[in-house]
C-alpha cells in the first residue's frame, strides 16, 4: 500500500474510528480477506478497500432516519462535553447499529449528587435533543434493559434507595438487587424517581437549548460523514454559552440538584451509559455501588 505524499495520521484516523468495537482478531480476519480479494484482482490493497471492509454491514438509513440519529447522538455528545462528565472519543451513526457515542470518564470528578444528575442528564440528552430539534422522540431511547431510559432509571432509583441522596429516608439503604420491580410496588418511590428523571432531563434540555447551534453543527456533520473524532466534537461545541463557568456547575435556577454537597464514597467502575436502544453506546463513567451493568470504556447511543 502506497503512502507517499499522504498524511498517514489523517488517513488512519477515520479507519481507526470505523474499527471501534472490533477486536484485534476481527481486524486481522478483515485484512486477510481484503488482501485475498485484492490479490485475486491482481492489484495492491488500497485505503478504499480497508474503508469499504470496515463499513460493511452498516445500517441502511433513510435521510430522515440519518438526520434523527445525528440529532440524537449530537445531544449525547454536547451534554457530555458541556458537563465534563466524560470526554467524547467518537460519535457515529450507521456504523454499529443506528448510532453511538464513545467516551472515557472524567475520573477527577467527585461522585457527588451533581455528578450523578449530570450523568443521568447525559443519558437523557439524546431523547431531549430529538424533542427539541425534531419535535418528537423515537422509541430508540427505551425498549430494552440497556437503553438510555433503563440506565437513567436505574441511576435515579439508586439515588433514592442506596446512595443517600433521597430527601425521604436518606439513611435507609435498600439493595440495588431489588431492581426496578420495586417501582411497581411503591408508588411514592416511583414518583420520586420520576421527578429526579424529569429534573435531569431539564438539565439536558437547558444545555441543549443554550448550545443549539453546536448541536446542529455536530448533527449535520454526523449526517454527512457518519463519524466524528472527539476532538472535532469538542471543536464544534466549544462551550459557547459557558465562558465563565466550570463545566460541572449546574445550570442556573435548576432545582434538580438541591443537595449536591454529598459525595458517593465508592470505588470507580466503568458503566455503559447511553444507548439509543439500537446499538447501546457504552460510556465509561465512574460507577457507584449501584448494581448497574459494568462495561468497558467504550460507548453511548
Amino acid at each position: 500500500m502506497k503512502t507517499s505524499g499522504m498524511n498517514v495520521e489523517n488517513t488512519l484516523l477515520p479507519l481507526a474510528l470505523l474499527a471501534l468495537g472490533k477486536t484485534g482478531a476481527d481486524i486481522e480476519r478483515m485484512v486477510r480477506e481484503v488482501r485475498r480479494t485484492a490479490r485475486r484482482s491482481g492489484r495492491a490493497v488500497s485505503w478504499a478497500d480497508l474503508e469499504n471492509a470496515l463499513r460493511e454491514g452498516q445500517a441502511d438509513m433513510s435521510a430522515d432516519l440519518r438526520r434523527r440519529a445525528g440529532v440524537h447522538e449530537a445531544g449525547h455528545a454536547v451534554v457530555y462535553t458541556v458537563t465534563g462528565v466524560a470526554a467524547v472519543q467518537s460519535a457515529s451513526i450507521g456504523l454499529h447499529g443506528i448510532g453511538m457515542v464513545t467516551t472515557t470518564p472524567n475520573a477527577s470528578l467527585p461522585q457527588s449528587e451533581t455528578w450523578l444528575m449530570h450523568s443521568i442528564a447525559c443519558l437523557l440528552a439524546g431523547r431531549a435533543a430529538e424533542q427539541i430539534v425534531i419535535g418528537e422522540a423515537l422509541a430508540g431511547g427505551g425498549g430494552a434493559d440497556e437503553s438510555d431510559l433503563a440506565r437513567a432509571t436505574a441511576m435515579a432509583l439508586a439515588a433514592e434507595t442506596s446512595l443517600g441522596f433521597a430527601q425521604h429516608q436518606p439513611l435507609l439503604y435498600r439493595s440495588a438487587t431489588m431492581g426496578t420491580n420495586e417501582l411497581a410496588l411503591d408508588r411514592q418511590l416511583a414518583k420520586r424517581v420520576n421527578r429526579r428523571l424529569e429534573d435531569a432531563e431539564a438539565i439536558a434540555r437547558r444545555i441543549i437549548e443554550e448550545n443549539r447551534q453546536a448541536l446542529e453543527d455536530v448533527a449535520a456533520r454526523l449526517a454527512s460523514v457518519g463519524i466524528l473524532a472527539g476532538d472535532e466534537v469538542r471543536h464544534l461545541v466549544e462551550r459557547p454559552n459557558y465562558p465563565n463557568r466550570h463545566p460541572n456547575t449546574p445550570p442556573r435556577s435548576q432545582s434538580a440538584i438541591p443537595r449536591c454537597a454529598r459525595t458517593i464514597p465508592v470505588a470507580q467502575l466503568s458503566i455503559q451509559v447511553s444507548g439509543n436502544s439500537i446499538p447501546a453506546e457504552r460510556t465509561a463513567m465512574p460507577n457507584t455501588e449501584i448494581a448497574l451493568p459494568a462495561r468497558k470504556s467504550v460507548v453511548s447511543c
